[in-house]
């Protein structure tokens, strides 16, 4: 077999595969389908897989076939864990890639564990690519999410035509770097979600009209994108997830854990904003919340003013 890499990507050569089809798995490899990629895909409930299976897609039994059968293969998991299980466990996908094979893990996981995959790829003449989006599912459907690219730089490069049928992508630095800029992305967001819930907070309590006041304040310093997307959902009390309140939680606790991996310890910043809302995301988990869209965080600050 041709070494994938670096010959060019193409729709009618090059064969992608996909681990993980939950909201936002399921809509990025929809997006690859329609950009005329052949796509493999491993689901761990073969069920979940029958609507991309009616768009083209076939199914394997495990990553390690899903591997050996690929040229490039994309993770969109839940945690850490998860992502460790799928590719480097036994019949995970390292043990199935051929050489020059690249992994591009979208999942929102662990600099360290991005670190580690990488030389365990390079160990084996593969390549991987830490590559977590933000967006929400509305920019998986849309292809217009942000993706911050970890890892080789000429491979993030060569990467770019499936980048392209998802979303912008960002090189921002060798092997964790796309970890590390994610999770400085959710302590960014959570900061504007909390903000976002608590100005339509105070305006009900103050009498407005909430839908009146985000019109008035969107154009100003205190509009934002997380205002765009999640204002409207906040006021309707729309909670479907685009990415679940507990992955919130697990990745604002990323951003303390990195000094239990030996990091520099000067390297680790002090982030009171990230804590109380690492809290209050908590809340919404033991509240039996865990499960619905990170917007839902209005409701917390909903519970504590008696509403």
């Amino acid at each position: 077999m041709e070494t994938p890499y670096p010959i060019p990507i193409s729709p009618s050569k090059t064969r992608v595969g996909w681990i993980g089809i939950g909201v936002m798995g399921a809509a990025m490899a929809t997006r690859l389908l329609a950009a005329g990629y052949s796509l493999t895909i491993y689901a761990r409930s073969p069920s979940k897989a029958l609507d991309l299976q009616s768009k083209g897609a076939s199914l394997v039994n495990s990553p390690s076939e899903l591997a050996q059968t690929c040229d490039v293969v994309f993770t969109m998991v839940g945690n850490p864990s998860d992502v460790r299980q799928n590719v480097l466990q036994k019949n995970g996908l390292l043990q199935g890639l051929n050489p020059g094979g690249v992994i591009v893990d979208t999942t929102s996981s662990h600099p360290a564990l991005a670190r580690e995959i990488f030389a365990a790829a390079r160990a084996k003449g593969c390549w991987a690519v830490d590559a977590p989006v933000s967006g929400g599912d509305i920019g998986a459907r849309d292809g217009k999410l942000s993706i911050f690219g970890g890892g080789d730089a000429e491979v993030v490069k060569w990467l770019s035509p499936l980048f392209e049928a998802l979303g912008k992508v960002t090189y921002v630095g060798e092997a964790g770097c796309g970890q590390s800029c994610k999770i400085a992305n959710q302590i960014t967001l959570v900061g504007n979600m909390i903000g976002v819930s608590e100005g339509l907070v105070f305006a009900e309590q103050a009498g407005l009209d909430v839908k009146q006041f985000v019109e008035a304040v969107r154009g100003g310093a205190g509009g934002s994108m997380a205002m765009e997307l999640f204002g409207g959902r906040m006021i309707e009390r729309d909670f479907r997830p685009g990415g679940y309140a507990e992955y919130m939680v697990k990745d604002l606790a990323m951003c303390v854990d990195v000094v239990e991996e030996g990091e520099d310890v000067e390297r680790i910043a002090v982030l009171p904003g990230a804590a109380l809302a690492m809290q209050l995301f908590s809340a919404m988990v033991a509240n039996g919340d865990g499960k619905i869209g990170s917007q839902g965080i209005i409701s917390v600050i909903q519970r504590l003013n008696g509403k």
